[in-house]
């Protein structure tokens, strides 16, 4: 056998999708979809147009992947704060620190959420944003009120309680820690604003 016959063919790949992805949110993240150009995410991702083009397709199809792992990343931190036994004003205060763990991820000025600091404004115009949007709010929503409805048939909630509108606030609190995160204010005043939400939800 030859040597030529002995070569693999093709070339390895000079990347790791999972990891070209995350480079792209980040650029994403910090400048928002219209200002971050696909200059930006080659630069952030080392990747050249066609290898990206290739790998993920245009720059909204690049956005759209971000944002999907930016819920999964979300919900699932969600999802883990609220399972088990714990007490529920622990429970509440385990999603509001995973969601401030996530929102001051990033080297620099805190990010605040990935969805409010960039999808917001987008899904005015991008019915499949608005979706994904809209579909994850409505999944927080929904956890929450699992959540507090379990606290209420276990008598940690009063019996007239309203699971439904404390959900809602559940879920208004953590867009709220985005906005102020992103706007500057201290990881510990976002940690002591949630504490004072979860005492106002569990009465």
């Amino acid at each position: 056998m030859n040597e030529t016959a002995k070569k693999p063919r093709g070339r390895p790949r000079a990347y790791e999708p999972q990891v070209a992805l995350r480079q792209a949110t980040g650029a994403f993240w910090k400048s928002g979809y219209a200002a971050t150009s696909l200059d930006d995410i080659t630069a952030a991702t080392g990747m050249n147009r066609p290898s990206l083009r290739a790998a993920f397709g245009d720059k909204r199809a690049i956005y759209l992947q971000a944002l999907a792992g930016y819920w999964e990343l979300q919900l699932v931190a969600t999802r883990k704060a609220l399972d088990g036994d714990h007490a529920l004003e622990t429970a509440l205060m385990r999603v509001y620190d995973a969601a401030l763990a996530i929102y001051f991820s990033g080297d620099g000025p805190a990010r605040g959420c990935f969805v409010v600091g960039t999808a917001i404004t987008e899904a005015v115009d991008d019915p499949e944003v608005r979706r994904s949007v809209m579909d994850g709010f409505r999944t927080l929503d929904t956890r929450f009120e699992a959540r507090l409805r379990r606290a209420r048939d276990s008598g940690e909630l009063g019996s007239d309680t309203d699971p439904t509108a404390l959900a809602l606030l559940a879920t208004a609190t953590l867009h709220t820690l985005a906005l102020r995160a992103r706007a500057g204010t201290s990881r510990k005043d976002l940690r002591t604003l949630a504490s004072k939400a979860v005492g106002v939800i569990c009465g």
